[in-house]
């Protein structure tokens, strides 16, 4: 495991996306929204079984690993972002210890169906990352889960997580990152642009799981630095912003309102 301390920044992130367009899949930064969007609605009923695949059946542990680590308890009023179908939101109500306590938040409609038949009691929010329906100083843990490649704005994002979160409050994201070394890179390039986009055509061959997944591991490639992150990060309000990493390519962004 290594760890990415942050550093006072040059300069403002404000404005900073987490990746350059991807033109051969949408025409400009205004489109990507929409683009997102309509992938994971048309993907979601499948998107449960692409992660089993796509983490071997690992993904709950680790998700209840890192979000004990950095210190949900019992008791603690939660906020995931970028919920999904609810793999994060699941382990987070383990460990709150009550549904009624964890918030979801996601933009795609599609998305949310999916986590209200297995989040029962959890409240389930139509909304962006860029401006988030609740209170200031509403929740004392913030949860995202594979999802910041997919914000427009960097800066906009973190500001909003500082607003919504009590003084003290932790914010948690968990990304997948480009590994450094050419050999863990080229064994991603494979596993990640390759196999499993291959792995999901021939599981769904009618629906756009493939096309998820290498878009997924095309966000992965073209994304910024951890450090550009934790600059964003720190410039938000941020206290500690760091990162650690395993495996070369699971990250998990960990810093204190």
């Amino acid at each position: 495991m290594t760890q990415t301390q942050g550093s006072s920044p040059a300069r403002s992130a404000a404005g900073t996306a987490p990746h350059p367009v991807l033109a051969h899949r949408y025409a400009g930064p205004e489109e990507r929204e929409g683009f997102v969007r309509n992938l994971f609605d048309q993907t979601a009923p499948h998107y449960d079984r692409i992660d089993r695949i796509f983490s071997l059946g690992t993904g709950p542990g680790y998700r209840r690993r890192a979000l004990r680590e950095a210190g949900l308890r019992p008791g603690m009023r939660v906020l995931d972002v970028a919920v999904g179908t609810g793999l994060v939101a699941r382990q987070a109500v383990a460990l709150a210890g009550d549904p009624a306590l964890v918030t979801g938040l996601d933009p795609s409609e599609g998305m949310l169906a999916e986590a209200r038949r297995s989040l029962p009691g959890v409240t389930l929010i139509q909304g962006r990352a860029e401006r988030i329906p609740l209170p200031d100083n509403s929740v004392d843990f913030l949860s995202m889960g594979y999802a910041l490649r997919h914000v427009a704005d960097l800066g906009a994002a973190f500001a909003e997580y500082r607003r919504v979160l009590r003084p003290g409050g932790t914010v948690l994201i968990l990304e997948i990152g480009r590994p450094e070394s050419r050999l863990a890179r080229a064994i991603a390039r494979f596993y990640m642009g390759a196999a499993i986009p291959a792995l999901c055509w021939v599981a769904a061959p009618r629906h756009r799981s493939g096309e998820l997944m290498a878009y997924y591991w095309e966000t992965i490639e073209a994304c910024v630095p951890a450090e550009t992150i934790l600059a964003a990060m720190e410039q938000a309000g941020f206290a500690g912003a760091a990162c650690t990493t395993e495996l070369e390519v699971f990250r998990a962004y960990t810093a204190r309102a």
